[in-house]
């Protein structure tokens, strides 16, 4: 029998012979607090995006403690040969970024935390910008999601993808073998803004503050995986980067 969330045992069999054995040739691993992570139930797993390589050592840091990452992936790799055919049967989520069809991708969301899954976001949106690598500003679909369906939201922070493939270089940097660092967080409170909704659909007033709460408890994560103090305020992503 399938597992809420997961795709068929083929397509978890191919994934893991893709990912696994990159992501244990990539790096070493130091894994925090994964007891945090819910084994069972629908969740929106929220975390810092860093390099395009932390999909893939984010991915199986979940797998390995028992959840199925239901990925969002831009609507361009499901028109590619193979490769559409693959993102679709791993159950991942096309978005249509800077098109009316934007919320489709929410409502699939939607359908994936009714089926039980983990659904995986990057609030961010891309790469983090700032110059110390801490998060940006988010983009309000997780804290969309998590009012309208009421999963909890489990905040992820990661560290060290972006020393294997800094943002906008294609030449990955392979040895000496680098660690990944993942810790997970409490789920965050968003008790406050749901109390408040009285069965409405969340404003946009409502969205930023919820949205804001959540980048900060991923800030809070990775300051204290990084063993530094955050910034006071998120990095704003330049409007034309």
């Amino acid at each position: 029998m399938r597992r809420p969330g997961w795709p068929t045992r083929f397509w978890v069999a191919v994934a893991v012979v893709i990912v696994k054995p990159i992501s244990w040739l990539l790096v070493k691993k130091e894994w925090r607090h994964a007891e945090r992570l819910p084994r069972e139930g629908a969740i929106i797993m929220v975390t810092n995006h860093l390099s395009w390589v932390d999909p893939f050592l984010v991915a199986h840091f979940l797998y390995d403690h028992g959840r199925w990452p239901v990925v969002l992936a831009k609507s361009g790799l499901f028109s590619v040969p193979v490769i559409g055919r693959m993102v679709r049967a791993m159950r991942a989520i096309p978005v249509y970024r800077g098109s009316a069809d934007a919320a489709r991708s929410l409502e699939a969301s939607r359908e994936r935390i009714d089926e039980g899954a983990c659904v995986m976001f990057y609030p961010e949106g891309t790469c983090t910008r700032d110059p110390d690598f801490w998060p940006m500003e988010g983009k309000t679909g997780a804290a969309r999601l998590a009012l309208e369906t009421g999963a909890p939201v489990i905040p992820v922070a990661h560290w060290g993808a972006q020393e294997i493939l800094p943002y906008g270089s294609r030449r990955p940097r392979l040895l000496p073998r680098r660690t990944f660092r993942v810790q997970v967080g409490a789920p965050v409170d968003l008790s406050k803004y749901r109390e408040g909704l009285g069965g409405r659909p969340p404003g946009a007033e409502t969205l930023r503050a919820a949205t804001a709460d959540i980048m900060a408890a991923i800030t809070a994560q990775l300051a204290e995986l990084r063993g530094r103090q955050a910034p006071a305020a998120p990095f704003k992503k330049p409007s034309h980067g």
